[in-house]
């Protein structure tokens, strides 16, 4: 079967690979569409985490399964999509709950080779009903999962105050997350056509460009004084990371969705005096998977 292969940073090859064979507890997927992620973008230039080459690339899937047992209630012919990160299941994290942060964690695409193929054969319990929704739709289900598990994560609730750093498509599900949850969204950007998007297409009237070097005044004015108890991380860009604690009402929490390689540095007086919560994000569960599904069904994305 075909495959695309990233060999090393910034070179992929087509080649003639195997197609798999039927295993145990796995089900076979025709791949339809794949969609092309940041962290696909990141190991193409070299700057990826948890990265090894060569490597097959794509974890927003969208499939037709071609083999499965139908014990696990799912049929040949559907369309589904699939949960990209394959857990131990016996870990402490796994035993907690929290499959998406396994201390064995292989993701598709990324640790192990991923969709980047005709034909991929995945665990059944990586498997997600597709509803009916066209092919494109479920192929954003995975990026969509980010953004829904964060604000999971951040106990986002109605009235907040949620400073998203970052327009890009995680960003935009973040915001797209935490206003289904009822918080006032306040988008950070330094790209003004990004600010546009959220501005005339989401329909987002609280947006900062970074570049204009009045943020705190900004912040300050859109939340009567009181600065965002909710700060949201979806650019991965340490300067941004490292600028966006002094950003948070006391009392609040930041979230680190986006990712880099290098170590954050913050004043510990201004973080303690605020009482402040920092955390991380990562990946998202089969409850934020269903939860996107279902959100999608109601055309509240």
């Amino acid at each position: 079967m075909k495959s695309l292969i990233c060999i090393q940073p910034g070179l992929f090859e087509y080649k003639e690979i195997e197609k798999p064979v039927g295993q145990k507890d796995h089900a076979l997927l025709k791949i339809k569409r794949i969609g092309i992620c940041g962290t696909d973008l990141h190991a193409y230039e070299g700057t990826q985490p948890y990265f090894s080459y060569p490597r097959i690339l794509g974890h927003e899937l969208a499939a037709e399964i071609a083999e499965v047992n139908t014990s696990t209630g799912f049929t040949i012919g559907e369309t589904v999509t699939i949960i990209p990160y394959f857990n131990c299941g016996s870990c402490i994290a796994c035993r907690n709950n929290k499959p998406n942060c396994c201390a064995s964690l292989k993701v598709c695409g990324v640790h192990i080779d991923g969709g980047m193929v005709e034909y991929l054969s995945v665990p059944d319990n990586a498997l997600v009903h597709g509803n009916n929704l066209s092919l494109d739709t479920l192929a954003l289900t995975e990026p969509l999962a980010i953004g829904a598990h964060a604000i999971r994560r951040a106990a986002v609730n109605e009235g907040n105050f949620v400073l998203v750093i970052g327009a890009g498509p995680i960003g935009l599900a973040v915001m797209n997350f935490a206003a289904i949850a009822g918080a006032d969204v306040i988008a950070l950007e330094t790209n003004e056509k990004r600010l546009n998007v959220c501005k005339n297409v989401f329909g987002y009237t609280n947006i900062i460009n970074a570049k204009d070097g009045n943020i705190q005044e900004q912040l300050m004015e859109i939340t009567q004084g009181n600065m965002p108890e909710i700060v949201m991380d979806a650019t991965g860009n340490l300067n941004a990371i490292n600028n966006a604690f002094e950003l948070m009402a006391h009392g609040g929490k930041f979230i680190l969705v986006g990712l880099q390689k290098e170590k954050i540095s913050f004043s510990h007086p201004e973080f303690h005096k605020r009482e402040a919560t920092l955390m991380s994000s990562r990946n998202a569960t089969r409850k934020d998977f269903e939860y996107v599904i279902d959100c999608l069904e109601k055309k509240l994305i």
